[in-house]
């Protein structure tokens, strides 16, 4: 197998990995917070050997310390909302929300960055805009799940923008420990203020155990180390289209497992394809820009 192909594979198990996510947190039966409290736990401590087994430096001064696990509270929020739009809907309408987090990171980075909005983001954006439309419509009854998964489409876009004014300067794995052990602490301090530590925690029966493990270490560990690995050999380009499938490899996971649970009306779906297009549609402009010389 030549290494083009293998990353290529390496590349797609992993966007499966990330789809597989929103069905393990409709699996394990704790509160989203809890969950995700454990799920930090487990990632801080696997990332935490890679750094270790790697000699990746993690020193890298209080102040990029601090602001890094500022952007790990919004991951942390982020994976809260998304595992609670999971229970209060399904996996297919979180999947199919949460593939909005293009148009969210389109408005988010010139904020951010100072820089000017591109027609081709405001019209993607306009694209999604109606996919949900169509969503909303047709799913009515999901709209507290919705509600909740756009608001976690945000936060994704929101720490996927802030995280590019670190990846330049620090390793992209020393980054993401330092965002667990913030969200694990600031959970942590959550769940005191509420009563649930010590004494009201809830624990992971033992299929819970299992389903934690796989979503701390797989589906969050290991993806984050092999996506930021096969950038070594695939483009960027590439990374975006294949990460884009993961809401269709999620919501055909769910039909396979959950069955009934997760079929919705043809307007849902066409709703969903919409944004998926736009989604697809965007990095293909922009490399069509690109080779024409035109700005982007």
């Amino acid at each position: 197998m030549n290494k083009l192909l293998k990353n290529h594979l390496k590349l797609h198990f992993v966007v499966l990995l990330y789809g597989i996510t929103a069905i393990l947190g409709k699996l394990i039966l704790l509160p989203a917070a809890q969950m995700v409290w454990y799920r930090m736990f487990i990632a801080m401590v696997v990332l935490g050997g890679v750094i270790w087994f790697k000699k990746i430096p993690f020193q890298i001064g209080w102040q990029s310390i601090l602001k890094i696990m500022g952007v790990g509270l919004v991951v942390a929020f982020h994976w809260i909302t998304f595992f609670h739009a999971v229970k209060i809907s399904n996996v297919s309408v979180t999947l199919g929300c949460m593939a909005s987090t293009t148009l969210f990171a389109s408005f988010l980075e010139p904020i951010i960055f100072r820089k000017r909005v591109q027609w081709v983001e405001v019209f993607i954006g306009l694209l999604i805009i109606g996919g949900l439309y169509l969503i909303f419509q047709f799913e009515l009854s999901f709209w507290k799940g919705i509600v909740t998964a756009l608001i976690s489409a945000f936060l994704a876009g929101l720490f996927t923008v802030l995280n590019k004014l670190f990846i330049d300067k620090h390793h992209p794995v020393t980054i993401s420990f330092y965002e667990m052990i913030s969200g694990f602490i600031s959970i942590g301090v959550f769940l005191l203020l509420t009563d649930v530590l010590p004494n009201n925690l809830l624990m992971p029966n033992s299929t819970d155990i299992i389903y934690i493990l796989i979503l701390g270490i797989a589906c969050t560990a290991y993806a984050f180390v092999v996506a930021v690995d096969v950038m070594k050999v695939l483009s960027a380009y590439t990374v975006v289209l294949a990460i884009n499938m993961e809401p269709v490899y999620g919501i055909l996971l769910a039909f396979a497992i959950f069955g009934q649970s997760e079929f919705m009306s043809g307007g849902f779906y066409i709703g969903t394809l919409v944004i998926l297009a736009a989604v697809f549609l965007h990095p293909v402009i922009v490399k069509m820009q690109s080779k024409q010389g035109k700005p982007v």
